[in-house]
């Protein structure tokens, strides 16, 4: 599903219009986006949990080359699954 599929779906659901729905999904991202930038969890009950990671700097190779290329520690968006949404995507 793409995100004007998204906004249809949504729109339906809550009786809003498209540019309504939209605008409120807009509204969504930008504040999940704000918060995860300054390392702020983001948690919905019963959906999940976005929040960001830290990953150490690592050592890997080029394939076609073979060679070595150092790539610095960074940090990076995650999202967890909550409970209730593992359990209704696992029934089906």
């Amino acid at each position: 599903m793409n995100k004007a599929e998204l906004v249809e779906k949504l729109a339906k659901k809550t009786g809003l219009t498209k540019k309504d729905a939209r605008a409120a999904l807009d509204g969504v991202v930008d504040v999940v986006t704000a918060a995860l930038a300054k390392n702020e969890p983001v948690i919905i009950t019963g959906f999940g949990k976005f929040e960001t990671r830290k990953r150490k700097a690592t050592t890997r190779m080029n394939p076609q080359t073979g060679q070595r290329i150092k790539t610095p520690a960074k940090t990076v968006p995650a999202f967890k699954a909550g409970k209730n949404l593992k359990e209704l995507v696992a029934k089906r």
